[in-house]
């Protein structure tokens, strides 16, 4: 029987992605919000590369978006489940599969065939708004559901939104994937043409900020792991 109360997934993205979704609303999603989520994330993929005539057979099925998206939910999940308080509401990786997934409607915007309008160097520069535009959406809804629909406290929220983004762009960077990403995820093409887009002073900020905060984002990391680990002692202990 449907829960006359669990909101519909075009309510629950709207509302999500407008900052505005409640715990309560949070606790409702199920699995055939998660499902409608990962078809938005396969849709999304598609549009990606829709209108580049190199892209490779893997890339225009879309798949690899839902497979991202998959995998980046288990390293949140991983990295957040032990800064858990007692008090805070137990993290499920299927509910924030389901919230990751319920982000790519945003991404739409790479379908955009900005080649088709401009220049090849004004093309690249529109994509990176883009991509810089639906990155940093993505990460303040991140941000809003940690704080409130998981409802860690600020200090948890701030670094379990911020280590993970430093470890994947060190070890993008550390592995000489980071500019592939970048062109793959904002559908830049023939950056040859444009040799002074800007892309690689952006990716070389990036890996300087990401190479300086890793190791303090760690330290405060296993601080709040401990601290976390304390209370939860604690409150086994009182409850025996």
């Amino acid at each position: 029987m449907r829960d006359p109360d669990r909101p519909s997934f075009a309510r629950a993205a709207g509302r999500l992605l407008t900052f505005r979704l409640s715990r309560d609303d949070l606790a409702r999603l199920d699995g055939r919000h998660l499902a409608l989520g990962l078809a938005c994330t396969w849709l999304v993929g598609v549009g990606r590369t829709w209108d580049d005539p190199v892209a490779s057979a893997w890339r225009k099925t879309g798949l690899g978006s839902a497979v991202y998206a998959i995998l980046l939910s288990a390293f949140l999940w991983i990295v957040v489940a032990p800064l858990r308080r007692p008090d805070e509401l137990r993290l499920s990786y299927a509910k924030l599969l389901t919230v990751i997934t319920m982000t790519a409607p945003p991404a739409a915007l790479y379908a955009i065939p900005v080649e088709r309008f401009t220049s090849m160097p004004v093309a690249i520069q529109v994509n990176l708004g883009f991509l810089s535009v639906v990155a940093g959406w993505r990460v303040a809804l991140l941000v809003h559901y940690l704080r409130r629909g998981v409802g860690l406290r600020w200090p948890a929220v701030i670094t379990a939104t911020l280590l993970p983004l430093a470890l994947i762009v060190t070890g993008l960077t550390y592995f000489n994937l980071a500019t592939g990403v970048i062109e793959i995820m904002g559908g830049l093409r023939d950056r040859a043409k444009s040799p002074d887009d800007g892309v690689n002073g952006v990716l070389l900020a990036l890996a300087l900020l990401s190479h300086f905060a890793v190791g303090p984002l760690l330290v405060v990391y296993g601080v709040l792991v401990v601290k976390a680990r304390w209370w939860r002692g604690g409150a086994r202990r009182r409850n025996r």
